[in-house]
């Protein structure tokens, strides 16, 4: 691969993207927001979630966009060498295709115990000023540019949905994807055998972060695998242009923060990981009163998202079952304070028309979406 760096900001519209062998180095090319925040090695989050008593490295009103640099961890955990130019060499990328940030984490001190920690590196925390518990923070995504022209799937520890059958002989299994076309024509390319990468299977990409969240309160980071009503890592596929993810404040300010980037992802990320690598996203962070919470949203005790298509309530637990039931709940809430449906009408309505879809089943706690059609609902 030809590395071509863009030396200055580029104008807001600008179409070039990482898959015309551009990558997106830190501070470098579009930048969209009202403001920047760089993801460096010494701010950043590396396994763990901020918590109350952490310091916010950038304070921002309701409504301001800011466009977040993330980081992928593929490619510089201990099992890949923790060496990015060496493991992406090895796929044939050159060294200047490397995110910089990618290469100085891994050349900090930064203590990361694979296996304990978590493995998402996660940009922040930001202050939204007046944020306060009992509010709801609405995170919209307003845009998303790939950094890098190519990603990692991993499945390792054992884990993903076939523990003990994959990886086969325990050892970490990483497939690399490169990218090729632009816009609702890129699609990633995935060789159907390590030996003859000449065939591939092509899938169309939809990038989103795996990570939204806020701080949770107490002294104690939480680990960055497990999602909860903080959000974190829900891996929900439908955060993508457009959405917007609501989460409760759970400390002043609410100190958000982002990671995990995908360039896609299939409903349950079987493997462990999706397509892992390296975006620009630009999000808008707003603040719902709690005055507005209650006839918005009823008693909210899980993220909830939303699209211009769908109201997408979440249910999340270890146990499966156990998380489809919250997510049916949540749904059956929801529908009661947005269209006062009863709520033996509302399941009813759910068995009938809305698809459940299991969100991660590799995460430790287990998440499940649905997909409610907002048009179902148009008088």
């Amino acid at each position: 691969m030809t590395i071509q760096n863009f030396g200055t900001a580029q104008p807001s519209g600008t179409t070039r993207t990482a898959s015309d062998n551009v990558i997106l180095p830190a501070g470098s090319g579009p930048i969209i927001g009202d403001d920047y925040l760089a993801c460096r090695h010494d701010d950043v989050f590396w396994g763990d979630l901020p918590c109350a008593t952490d310091t916010a490295i950038m304070s921002i009103d309701p409504g301001t966009s800011v466009t977040i640099d993330t980081l992928s961890h593929e490619g510089i955990l201990a099992d890949q060498g923790r060496d990015p130019r060496g493991f992406f060499g090895g796929h044939g990328v050159d060294p200047d295709m490397v995110l910089d940030e990618a290469v100085a984490l891994c050349a900090s001190d930064r203590t990361h115990v694979q296996g304990v920690d978590g493995p998402h590196v996660v940009t922040g925390p930001i202050e939204v000023r007046g944020a306060q518990p009992g509010d709801l923070l609405a995170m919209t995504v307003v845009e998303t540019r790939r950094r890098v022209p190519y990603g990692v799937v991993s499945n390792r520890h054992g884990r993903g949905s076939l523990p003990g059958e994959y990886p086969i002989g325990g050892a970490t299994y990483s497939a690399f994807v490169s990218v090729e076309g632009e816009g609702d024509e890129a699609r990633g390319v995935l060789p159907l055998s390590s030996s003859n990468p000449q065939l591939a299977a092509r899938f169309p990409l939809a990038p989103f972060l795996g990570i939204m969240g806020v701080a949770t309160a107490g002294a104690v980071r939480r680990n960055s695998i497990q999602p909860g009503p903080h959000g974190g890592n829900l891996d929900l596929t439908l955060l993508t242009e457009g959405a917007t993810l609501y989460l409760p404040v759970q400390v002043p300010g609410a100190l958000a923060y982002v990671g995990d980037p995908h360039f896609a992802q299939g409903d349950g990320e079987v493997a462990l990981t999706a397509l892992e690598a390296s975006l620009r996203a630009t999000i808008r962070f707003d603040v719902i009163p709690a005055s507005d919470v209650a006839a918005r949203f009823g008693g909210l005790v899980a993220p909830v998202a939303e699209t211009r298509e769908f109201l997408i309530p979440t249910g999340l637990d270890p146990d499966l079952d156990v998380a489809v039931q919250n997510c049916v709940r949540s749904a059956i809430s929801l529908l009661g304070v947005r269209y006062g449906m009863e709520p033996p009408q509302a399941l009813a309505y759910l068995s009938a028309a809305t698809d459940f879809n299991i969100s991660q089943v590799v995460d430790l706690v287990k998440g499940v979406h649905a997909r409610i059609r907002r048009s179902d609902f148009a008088q």
